[in-house]
């Protein structure tokens, strides 16, 4: 056994960043009023968050890999009868029902995404592409974004707050250290993400990238 690094630092950096920016939205939403300049700003940092990872999934260490967490339905029976999988693979990174949450999650917040960016919520604020839909489109979205998917959203945090206490308390496995740290202890031939400062570079450039993309999406709102 030994520290294998799994989780590297940029995908560390952006598992924080998104849980701050989604409660941040969420509180703010609560609030309205004036708050809701930082709701729209903290759904533009989402998007950045989501974009980054979306290219991350393919280029970014390891276990970060979209591919390293595909899994199918005889996946996920087969781990909650018991079986580690492949070469204990299931108890590495993103196990096949953590993945199904992981999937749920950023599929849910890229739709919050979209459908804020062209809400109207017929007081003070519209999204940057609001003037690109029809009003039906607009009032559909804000429907959604501000009730059903809004919902959905705080009951899947929820959930994965209480299954990360579960494994903490129950099974004894804390999955927030490696999340921290970036590493766990595992046998000495598995493999680990690589975390260099190549890598790193690569992970700035996509951010910023990210963060470019977000920018000028919120721009068209003001043209």
């Amino acid at each position: 056994m030994r520290n294998v690094r799994v989780w590297d630092l940029p995908t560390r950096l952006f598992h924080w960043a998104l849980a701050a920016a989604v409660v941040g939205a969420v509180v703010t939403s609560q609030v309205g009023g004036n708050a809701m300049v930082w709701h729209t700003r903290l759904g533009l940092v989402v998007l950045a968050l989501l974009a980054f990872r979306l290219v991350w999934g393919f280029v970014g260490g390891h276990w970060s890999r979209f591919a390293s967490f595909l899994y199918g339905p005889r996946s996920v029976m087969a781990y909650l009868r018991g079986d580690d999988g492949p070469g204990g693979r299931y108890a590495i990174g993103h196990s096949p029902v953590g993945a199904q949450s992981v999937w749920a999650l950023l599929g849910l917040l890229a739709v919050q995404v979209v459908t804020g960016l062209v809400a109207d919520d017929e007081v003070a604020t519209t999204g940057p592409l609001n003037r690109f839909v029809s009003t039906t489109v607009a009032n559909a979205a804000s429907a959604w974004h501000e009730e059903v998917g809004k919902s959905l959203l705080i009951v899947l945090v929820i959930a994965h707050v209480a299954a990360v206490l579960y494994y903490l308390r129950r099974k004894q496995k804390n999955l927030i250290a490696p999340m921290i740290h970036g590493n766990m202890p595992l046998p000495a031939d598995t493999t680990a993400s690589f975390d260099g400062a190549g890598r790193r570079v690569v992970a700035l450039a996509v951010w910023v990238a990210a963060v470019a993309l977000a920018w000028w999406v919120g721009s068209l709102g003001s043209v």
